[in-house]
């Protein structure tokens, strides 16, 4: 897979969250409360705001505006420095403009997370693979929020740290740790919850432009378990399989398999794809996305098998180098 096919990957499925009950189990149910409610929050507000990304030297600043009405959510979110991007959501409909490149990529919202919907709807087990406790209170853009702390039980994930809207649940802050380290971080500058929005407010604005744009459908189609032909057989403990997928993306002439993992919050995707017949072999290895994201890339049975989570480095490559083609004798 190229660079910029994975890019376009990660950049709209994003990193897989799966769908759980809430545990009972579980002496913190305060916290796991306002988790819960922190997870359903983007879901149910009108907010608009000016959030900034960072992580080591790299700083972006995106503008989101998310609104509710009769037809459900729509979002539209525009990053304000760096390369112009913009994201269109209507529902579980995705389109993002890429005006240096004058492309359009589509696809239906399977897996993706953005801030500030980072968690999965609802939320259990994670007292499985964190230790989930409540820090003190802070104020975020004018907000009263209170911090809630998730540290792993093992080095196989990273810590989280989440500064949550006491009032509505939004999550207004959020820190990825590596023991004591920020890799990466979220937070609001300016923050409006509530009252009416403007949909001509969430219209692209390159929409008039787009006529001789490329388009990019990243068509996706789930799959039974087993029915790839391709497992994990020895992922890190916690993490299980979440979903199988088949990905295609326009102009190559074979599809993409997708096998998604994640420990209820951590979570990894394995893609697949047949190596090409007298095409340069592939780069094969360990490299760091951005932030938090790192990618392991192998070759099994003539196919690229590319590991990318937002998980440490052991964890990629425990979980690359342990897939296997069982259909192959």
């Amino acid at each position: 897979m190229t660079r910029a096919a994975l890019a376009a990957l990660l950049l709209l499925s994003g990193v897989v969250q799966p769908i759980f009950a809430q545990s009972s189990s579980d002496p913190s149910v305060e916290v796991l409360n306002l988790l819960q409610k922190m997870a359903a929050a983007p879901r149910q507000h009108n907010y608009i705001g000016t959030f900034i990304y960072s992580s080591g030297n790299r700083i972006e600043t995106s503008r989101i505006i998310h609104m509710l009405d009769q037809d459900g959510e729509h979002e539209k979110i525009e990053v304000l420095d760096g390369s112009p991007r913009e994201i269109i959501r209507n529902n579980d409909e995705m389109r993002c403009y890429l005006p240096e490149s004058k492309t359009i990529v589509t696809e239906k919202r399977w897996l993706r997370k953005v801030f500030p919907a980072l968690l999965p709807e609802p939320l259990s087990n994670l007292h499985d693979s964190y230790i989930v406790s409540k820090g003190e209170s802070e104020r975020i853009s004018d907000y009263e929020c209170q911090v809630i702390v998730l540290e792993p039980r093992d080095d196989m994930r990273y810590g989280h740290k989440l500064w949550v809207d006491a009032h509505t649940g939004l999550l207004l802050k959020a820190a990825v740790m590596d023991k004591g380290r920020v890799v990466e971080q979220f937070v609001f500058t300016q923050l409006k919850i509530g009252g009416e929005i403007d949909k001509e407010m969430l219209k692209p604005k390159y929409s008039a432009k787009t006529g001789e744009w490329r388009i990019t459908n990243l068509v996706s189609s789930t799959m039974g378990s087993g029915k790839l032909g391709w497992q994990v057989s020895n992922p890190p403990a916690g993490f299980k399989k979440i979903i199988e997928m088949k990905r295609t993306l326009s102009g190559k002439s074979t599809p993409v398999g997708h096998i998604a993992l994640s420990d209820g919050l951590a979570a990894v995707s394995v893609f697949i794809e047949p190596v090409e017949k007298n095409s340069p072999p592939p780069v094969q290895g360990l490299s760091s996305g951005y932030g938090a994201i790192n990618i392991y890339t192998r070759t099994v049975a003539d196919n690229m098998v590319t590991t990318v989570g937002e998980v440490p480095p052991a964890t990629v490559m425990q979980i690359g180098n342990s897939v296997i083609n069982y259909k192959v004798k």
